[in-house]
């Protein structure tokens, strides 16, 4: 069962973390996270090594029924850990805030859990994968064409996933400048945004067309 669906606000998708590992790359993994209430909720993303990670964003509001995607970014690794395990963690609380709640004006004892407040929390274990185990998960005997296409795809993936990542900062941004009554925002960000999807789509499509 998904993490969060058990007397949760919230659910998270996939419920562990999982990276694979390869020496000076960076690893990431998405998560979806969907507000099941009909209440604005805050969640904030905690973890056990907070130098190897970064989470973004680890902390938001929810509107009823919204979600969002948290991309979490395994640091660069100069060595492999030892037969390849992990003893990392995070939490995941969350708790009901007022309608209209923006992150910035969230209290600083907002997930205290020494406070009156409702926290809900659970726990998203670490996965490291190596690289030569996903590999063995395919098949042996697919041709370097076939190999080649699944690598475009997953680059489309990760564009898709970093034009939504984009949108969702304007998004952002949008509601922080109408909440201050601020004239000044430029929609030229906006539109920069528009033609880097516009570009990585038609690019992606092409290749895979061929």
């Amino acid at each position: 069962m998904p993490a969060g669906e058990d007397n949760q606000l919230i659910s998270v998708h996939p419920s562990d973390l999982k990276f694979i590992i390869e020496l000076g790359k960076q690893s990431f993994c998405d998560l979806k996270v969907v507000n099941n209430t009909e209440n604005h909720v805050a969640y904030k993303v905690k973890t056990t090594s907070p130098k190897k990670y970064f989470v973004r964003p680890n902390t938001s509001v929810l509107q009823p029924g919204d979600s969002c995607l948290i991309r979490v970014t395994l640091q660069v690794q100069r060595e492999y850990p030892p037969d390849m395990q992990c003893k990392d963690k995070f939490l995941l609380q969350s708790t009901i805030v007022p309608p209209n709640t923006d992150v910035d004006d969230l209290p600083a004892d907002t997930f205290n859990k020494e406070s009156s407040k409702d926290i809900r929390e659970f726990k998203l274990k670490v996965q490291y994968i190596s690289p030569s185990a996903q590999g063995n998960s395919g098949d042996e005997g697919s041709s370097d064409s076939n190999s080649t296409l699944q690598q475009l795809k997953e680059d489309r993936d990760a564009a898709v996933r970093q034009t939504l990542h984009l949108q969702q900062e304007l998004d952002l941004l949008k509601r922080r400048r109408q909440r201050r009554n601020d004239p000044g925002f430029s929609f030229k960000f906006a539109a920069i945004v528009g033609v880097i999807g516009i570009i990585v789509g038609l690019v992606l499509n092409l290749y895979l067309s061929k």
